[in-house]
């Protein structure tokens, strides 16, 4: 069955993200936070921000559902929401285009080479389009090495960024490209 794509809630988004927070506690806070706050408030700390936002009634990505059960999550939003990634000197803005971005993926161990992060995405072109973006922006890992393990890969993996119609824009890192889709 093909898991079921939708703007997250709460309790999809942190059944996704499991009694650990995702990768080491983040709770999908690393680009909305200086590292300063993000070491400080990890775990129970990014736990309570990233809730925070639900609680606002802000829509911070997309949750995909199999059947009844959290799969994946793709975090989309404007890039201003965003500021860790105007600190870094790999992905610094391109331009001023008023871009959106997406800045992870988490995607269920037994979903893992199924296709889903490609879904994730070419859904949340869609959410963002829908919110009024023109262009989506992605980090994804250009691998140095075959295998590269999944978990490591949060922004995604080039590949997916290409099959959803994505092209390079910049590459500040022989791992790190930038990539663009108008919408």
């Amino acid at each position: 069955m093909q898991p079921r794509i939708a703007p997250a809630d709460w309790a999809g988004f942190s059944a996704v993200m499991g009694d650990k927070g995702g990768c080491g506690g983040c709770w999908c806070m690393l680009w909305r936070l200086s590292k300063r706050e993000m070491e400080a408030g990890q775990g129970a700390g990014n736990r309570a921000a990233m809730k925070a936002l639900f609680d606002a009634g802000h829509v911070p990505g997309l949750v995909a559902w199999a059947g009844d059960t959290p799969v994946g999550w793709i975090q989309v939003d404007a890039r201003t929401a965003f500021p860790r990634l105007d600190a870094s000197r790999v992905l610094t803005p391109v331009d001023d285009q008023p871009v959106w971005s997406v800045s992870c993926f988490l995607i269920d161990t037994a979903h893992r080479k199924s296709g889903l992060s490609v879904d994730l995405l070419a859904a949340a072109c869609t959410f963002a389009r829908d919110r009024g973006a023109s262009v989506l922006e992605g980090y994804p890992i250009d691998p140095p090495k075959p295998n590269y393990p999944a978990v490591y890969a949060w922004t995604g993996f080039l590949g997916t960024f290409r099959k959803v119609g994505f092209t390079e824009v910049a590459r500040r890192s022989p791992t790190r490209p930038i990539m663009r889709k108008t919408l």
